[in-house]
Order: C-alpha cells, then sequence, then structure tokens
C-alpha cells in the first residue's frame, strides 16, 4: 500500500493507450462507452481534460475554482492523436504532483473543497483507470490495470470502502460499474479526498490508510517529525484507522488528524477521534505531542480547532476526553478549551486512576 505519486499517473495513462491502442482504427464516436451516456470519442476527450484541469489546478495554486480554461481538439484529430493528447496530459499532471511543494493543496469541489499532490494524482488516476474500464466494454477489448495501482487507490480516495477479495473488482463495485458477491449493488457514490482543518501555526492533516499503515509498521506516514516523532499514541491511533477500515467501518471526517506546522512542515503530533459519533452525537478524542513540541499551547490550539469543526456539525453534539489522573498537563489542556469533568462510564481501569471531561456544543 503506497501513497499516491506522479508515477501512479504515469503508469495508468501507459497502460489506458496500450490498452486503447489495440481499436484505434474503429469509430470511437459510434460505440457507447460501457454504461455511460457518452460515446468513446467524448469520453476519451474527458479524460485528456480532467488530466490537464488537475495538473493546471495543483500548478496554478487554483483555491476558488478550476483555473477557467478548457481542452480542445485541433479539427480532424483521429484517434492516434487523441491518445497522445491523453499521453501529454497525463505527462503534465505527473509533473505537476512530482514538483509540489509538500503541504500545497488546491480546489477541488468534493468532499471538502480541496486536494493535495496525493489527492490530484489519484484523482487522475481514477479518472483514467474507470474510463478505460469504460471505453474497454464499449470497443470490446481487454483491460485489467495492476492490483497494486488500484489498491493504491482505493486507499487513497476510498478510504470509505473496505476491501474486497481483489482491489479492481472491488473499485467497479464502489463507482457502480460491477458486483461484489455480499455486498449491495452501488447507485450513487463520490470519491473523498482527505479532509484538512486550518490552526494558526499549523494544519491539521487528515490521515489516509496508506499513511496510518506505514505508521502502524513503524514508518513516518510520510511526513517530516519533529525530534523523531511521532509519539506511541499516534501510532497506536493509526492502528485503529487502519482496523476500521479494513473492516469497512472508517469514516475519514472522524479519523486521525496529523499536526504539520507551518514555520518549517514538520510533524509536532496527531489527534483525531476515537470513532464516529454515537446515536446521541457522543465522540471521544485524543491527542499527543512529541516531546519537543510539548509547553508551547499547540495540543490547546489543535484541540480547539478540533471541536470548533466537529461542534459547527449536525451529527455532534459533544466531545469527551478520558485523560488519567496524574496528566496534569493534558486535563490543563482540556480545560482551557471549555471541557468540563464529568463522571464515567464502564470504565476499564480504577476510576482513581481517570478523569473524564466533556465539551457540549
Amino acid at each position: 500500500m503506497r501513497p499516491m505519486n506522479g508515477d501512479h499517473v504515469t503508469e495508468a495513462v501507459a497502460g489506458c493507450t496500450a490498452a486503447l491502442r489495440a481499436a484505434v482504427d474503429r469509430d470511437w464516436r459510434a460505440l457507447r462507452a460501457g454504461r455511460l451516456e457518452w460515446d468513446c470519442h467524448a469520453t476519451a476527450v474527458h479524460v485528456a481534460d480532467d488530466l490537464i484541469a488537475y495538473a493546471a489546478n495543483l500548478a496554478g495554486r487554483a483555491q476558488d475554482a478550476y483555473v477557467p480554461f478548457e481542452l480542445t481538439l485541433d479539427e480532424g484529430t483521429d484517434n492516434a492523436g487523441l491518445l497522445h493528447v491523453i499521453e501529454t496530459t497525463g505527462a503534465l499532471l505527473a509533473a505537476a504532483v512530482r514538483t509540489a511543494p509538500p503541504g500545497v493543496r488546491a480546489f477541488h469541489p468534493y468532499p471538502f473543497r480541496s486536494a493535495d499532490a496525493q489527492g490530484f494524482a489519484a484523482m487522475g488516476v481514477a479518472e483514467v483507470l474507470l474510463h478505460t474500464h469504460d471505453m474497454a466494454e464499449g470497443l470490446k477489448i481487454p483491460y485489467e490495470p495492476p492490483a497494486e495501482l488500484v489498491e493504491a487507490l482505493l486507499a487513497c480516495l476510498f478510504p470509505h470502502v473496505q476491501p474486497g477479495p481483489a482491489p479492481w473488482p472491488t473499485l467497479l463495485w464502489a463507482t457502480g460499474r460491477g458486483e461484489l458477491p455480499g455486498r449491495a449493488a452501488v447507485t450513487e457514490w463520490r470519491w473523498i479526498n482527505n479532509l484538512v482543518i486550518p490552526a494558526e501555526r499549523f494544519t491539521l492533516t487528515g490521515l489516509r490508510p496508506a499513511a496510518a499503515h506505514d505508521l502502524r509498521l513503524g514508518g513516518d506516514g510520510g511526513f517530516t517529525w519533529l525530534d523523531g516523532g511521532p509519539y506511541e499514541g499516534t501510532r497506536e491511533a493509526a492502528s485503529f484507522l487502519m482496523k476500521a477500515y479494513e473492516g469497512g467501518v472508517h469514516r475519514p471526517e472522524f479519523g486521525v488528524f496529523v499536526l504539520v506546522r507551518h514555520e518549517d512542515g514538520r510533524a509536532i503530533g496527531g489527534l483525531g477521534f476515537h470513532g464516529v459519533p454515537d446515536e446521541d452525537g457522543r465522540v471521544e478524542i485524543g491527542y499527543d505531542l512529541v516531546e519537543g513540541a510539548r509547553g508551547q499551547g499547540y495540543a490547546t490550539e489543535a484541540l480547539r480547532a478540533l471541536a470548533d469543526w466537529a461542534l459547527a456539525r449536525d451529527d455532534v453534539s459533544s466531545l469527551f476526553a478520558t485523560i488519567e489522573r496524574d496528566n496534569i498537563p493534558s486535563q490543563a489542556v482540556v480545560t482551557r478549551v471549555g471541557f468540563v469533568p464529568v463522571s464515567g462510564e464502564d470504565d476499564t481501569e480504577p476510576a482513581s486512576e481517570l478523569l473524564h471531561y466533556e465539551l457540549r456544543r
């Protein structure tokens, strides 16, 4: 399970053009692309248009809308020329992804109004793989992308989808293009880029399954950590995230966030939810910082940003935290944010060793 990058875009485009060259002499305008309403020619143009639009938004740092231009083919462009356009626009997206500085995000409408370089790479790969499948169905030619490429795409853009027995059938099912034994048919779907929540001195960056997997195995999750972090609590939270993903119950907006400092791009800690809100809208939170970031108000700032985001949602009515009695600094953090002491329920530790706090909307 690898984070998406420019190499994935290049691989996807190469597989697409190799498959479609087998039918380059066919009339693509006369054949419908699988279950789409478009013909195969229109679908191929759409792929190229998306690739260049993603490259432009990322390279141009678009913030509120797509960069205002549209791809137009020269009159008389044949299918071979159209494949060359797909190769070229794919190369531009791959280059934009490879050269984007860490932390850069640009506009994409769904679902959180932005995506980072990994997200744009994954969206480009998704457009290529899925629409090549659609065109291959219409042209009646074989096509199946590499399993590792599809697995990386699922972990990046479909963190809410439980992995299936094989990546490609799972992606086709998740996008309404196929069936998967034991799962209901999908009629509506969306991919999900990771959520980021801004704070004054850092950004709360949503952790994707691929990064969580790496952290669980002792890696850095793709982040540059202060003082050789992360702290053990962040690795444990990443492990819980992976269990939820593998079990099909992960909701990315209620996952784990890494605190990435603006001044130097270093990760200084982790914070997030222990699960989704219960039927009463109550959800538990936890956090930790690497040692070199403690005592500077970072935890208070991060918790306040997360609390403001969560309590603005209709499905969250209160936040809950459990803190060890001798952890005085952590008690001070929740108190400064506005949490108040409450009685605990179903403690797994002796009541004398744990304190419980709640912040209501």
